[in-house]
């Protein structure tokens, strides 16, 4: 069909959301019947005199919103008359919102802390899964040790061996939830509500989140070029009961804790008696330079608790993470983890264990080193092509997200709100700040949008901050 809109530049409302006004007022007055057919978005980018990526997120976010429904080769059609959200949706204060919406299939184009889910092995997952379940003996469905299956805490001590440099035995690491489960174990064995505990600003709010529940008092610490300022945390509370970093690959900003820093972290802790959990989330990823060393390898004083996660490397939804301890500390976990959640399922916990004991972990890591240096590159060659002198793209030699930051000043929360109305999921830096001021930046997760998609992806993405 075609349809007979008329758009007004002098409008302060950009063209795209011109767009999806129009076009949802009009299912909504029955002027596009139910089921109707919509013009593609190139027939309509040409009637209008726009760029096709403008009616791209206009009809994304006619599509996240229900009003049209979007069928590959069969085009894109009218849902039905209820529709009277765009505006609202237009100023939402949430702009987690749309990451939170089940109703779309998919992760959001820029969306942080995923792993690429187009590419990973489903089908030798599926297959793992059954010769697992086949396996099973009706002793392996009584229950689960709640420190985790013994096979896969000894794959992560070997894995861990190799990859980071760490030596532990399987005894000294535990299963958790994610790393937000073993952040809820940490809470219980060594802290207690009033401690001061150092976190790195910015941070990711969630750690911040986890730990203001449990009643302690965090220490926000300003993060620089190299890393945490142990000296300014020194400073503000020299007797802090944990320290809580990312000294690889720092949440948000990307820069790595330099070695002069990290051992400056290790002799505080020492001295103080205090302890260092290392969140070592996507250390895998790194595209510049040699693998840095993890913090916990170079720990002689057995003061660091080490964290690592699956899902940044397999999938979220496996919810399975793991925590090494200090053996002195073995015994006082592995009972918090009976007391907090008995153990985590086998039967993942299992599949888990035979993926990387069958080789699979360690060929998939490789692949996905090189697909995401692939999906950097694309995207920030896009970015400084669509948006040009208007931002600034900060790579760093690792992670999964790009960091862009805008010379003129723009309200990076603003322009999120833009985006989340498009149907985009960037994050912004002001976001994860506490006390210290790091400017104003969009995070762009890149590890699932391909090569091929990254100038679509950026056309849209500029016509939303427009």
């Amino acid at each position: 069909m075609t349809l007979n809109l008329t758009l007004d530049p002098t409008e302060t409302d950009p063209l795209f959301l011109q767009i999806a006004v129009r076009v949802r007022s009009a299912i909504a007055s029955g002027g596009i019947a139910a089921g109707a057919r919509l013009p593609s978005a190139r027939a309509l980018a040409a009637q209008l005199g726009v760029a096709r990526g403008t009616v791209d997120a206009a009809y994304a976010l006619l599509a996240g919103e229900g009003a049209v429904v979007t069928h590959g080769s069969g085009g894109t059609r009218a849902a039905g008359a209820d529709g009277s959200r765009i505006e609202a949706v237009a100023h939402t204060p949430d702009m987690f919102a749309e990451a939170r919406a089940p109703k779309r299939a998919g992760p959001l184009p820029f969306q942080m802390g995923l792993p690429a889910l187009d590419a990973f092995p489903r089908k030798l997952w599926s297959a793992l899964t059954v010769q697992t379940s086949r396996s099973e003996q009706a002793t392996d469905l009584a229950g689960v040790d709640p420190t985790g299956v013994p096979a896969l805490r000894e794959a992560i001590a070997a894995y861990l061996g190799v990859a980071r440099g760490i030596r532990c035995s399987a005894e000294q690491v535990l299963i958790t939830a994610g790393f937000q489960g073993a952040l809820a174990l940490v809470r219980h064995v060594l802290l207690r509500p009033g401690d001061p505990v150092w976190m790195e600003d910015p941070g990711y709010y969630m750690t911040r989140q986890a730990l203001e529940a449990a009643g302690v008092r965090v220490v926000p610490i300003r993060v620089d070029r190299d890393g945490l300022r142990v000296s300014s945390g020194i400073t503000t509370a020299p007797k802090a009961k944990l320290a809580v970093v990312t000294p690889t690959h720092q949440c948000p900003t990307g820069v790595a804790l330099t070695l002069p820093r990290r051992m400056e972290l290790l002799a505080w802790a020492g001295d103080a008696g205090s302890w260092v959990l290392e969140d070592d989330y996507d250390s895998e990823f790194r595209y510049v330079g040699r693998p840095l060393p993890s913090l916990k390898s170079l720990d002689r004083g057995q003061r660091v608790l080490y964290a690592g996660t699956f899902s940044k490397v397999l999938f979220p939804a496996l919810r399975l993470g793991y925590l090494v301890v200090p053996p002195e500390l073995a015994m006082a976990f592995a009972r918090a983890s009976s007391l907090i959640s008995m153990g985590q399922p086998a039967l993942e916990q299992r599949v888990a264990a035979a993926f990387m004991r069958k080789g699979h972990f360690a060929r998939h890591i490789r692949r996905m080193r090189i697909l995401y240096g692939e999906r950097r590159k694309a995207l920030a060659a896009a970015l400084e092509a669509a948006l040009g002198s208007r931002v600034s793209v900060e790579m760093a030699a690792g992670g999964m997200h790009l960091l862009v930051r805008f010379p003129g000043g723009e309200n990076d929360a603003v322009l999120v709100k833009r985006a989340a109305v498009a149907g985009l999921a960037p994050s912004a830096l002001s976001s994860m700040t506490m006390a210290h001021d790091q400017g104003q930046g969009l995070l762009l997760g890149f590890t699932n949008i391909a090569v091929e998609d990254a100038p679509a992806m950026t056309a849209r993405l500029a016509a939303a901050l427009a």
